[in-house]
């Protein structure tokens, strides 16, 4: 039935290319974000799920900085206690020596005398963003480890090492040589605290690239699918706009059948 109040043709063909343009612009938006669910709307669940890993990247980002630093300290803390070990040494050989007849003891106690207190500097000095595990009163090492969603960030404890007063009751061999040994076992402590921080580290940050590929699957989209869809509609929407026009030019043939 041919209507000139009612064009169904053209009301198919409307509905048709307004279709054609939503999807159109959903394919647009994907091209332009690299998302196929970029938000709420496009997949509340995806979208909730990958919101969620995406506040753990960063605060996994944040422990990776934390270890980074706590790393740092350590590293300047073995740094100088591997410094004073040599020093420490250097006093057990002089000791040894001054037991030797007929050496001048008063400059190898002037020698020893400085030796501990190069070791006294360095541990002063070992010193970074102002944490010292060596100097008396030094501040023990607390390193934020992990994180997990809904709990507190985990954390390690390096003790302090009073490397300044090591020496400081040492006035023969023997002393020195117990100042070494438990120099020696607070470099070992600090050592293993050093190699599980960058253990972690190197952990953290590859469980961080999972999380990342895990949202890419969640959300990211297909730019290969997206191109081969995004040709297709423009051709649908070229052949959406005839349709229509060809459905609006059925009235001109409804004034040809009045024409004499």
């Amino acid at each position: 039935m041919a209507s000139l109040l009612t064009n169904a043709a053209a009301m198919t063909a409307l509905q048709t290319l307004q279709a054609t343009s939503k999807n159109l612009e959903t394919t647009q938006n994907r091209i332009a974000t690299g998302q196929r669910v970029s938000t709420a709307s496009d997949n509340a669940a995806y979208w909730s799920i990958a919101t969620s890993m995406r506040t753990q990247t960063g605060a996994l980002g944040a422990v990776q900085d934390a270890l980074g630093l706590g790393a740092a300290i350590l590293d300047t803390a073995s740094s100088a206690l591997e410094e004073a070990i040599s020093k420490t040494k250097d006093i057990v050989n002089k000791y040894v020596a001054r037991a030797t007849p007929g050496t001048d003891t008063a400059a190898i106690d002037a020698e020893i005398t400085q030796l501990k207190a190069q070791v006294v500097s360095i541990a002063q000095n070992a010193d970074f963003q102002g944490v010292n595990m060596l100097k008396t009163g030094g501040t023990a090492a607390a390193i934020v480890t992990g994180y997990q969603p809904g709990a507190a960030p985990t954390t390690m404890s390096v003790a302090a090492y009073d490397l300044e007063a090591a020496l400081t009751a040492a006035t023969d061999a023997t002393a020195v040589d117990t100042a070494l040994k438990a120099m020696q076992s607070a470099a070992a402590t600090i050592g293993a605290a050093k190699t599980r921080v960058d253990s972690q580290k190197s952990f953290t940050s590859k469980l961080i690239d999972s999380i990342d590929r895990g949202i890419g699957q969640l959300v990211d989209a297909d730019m290969n699918k997206e191109s081969a869809r995004l040709s297709a509609l423009q051709v649908q929407q070229q052949l959406g706009v005839q349709a229509l026009s060809i459905a609006n030019g059925s009235t001109q043939q409804i004034l040809s059948l009045f024409r004499g």
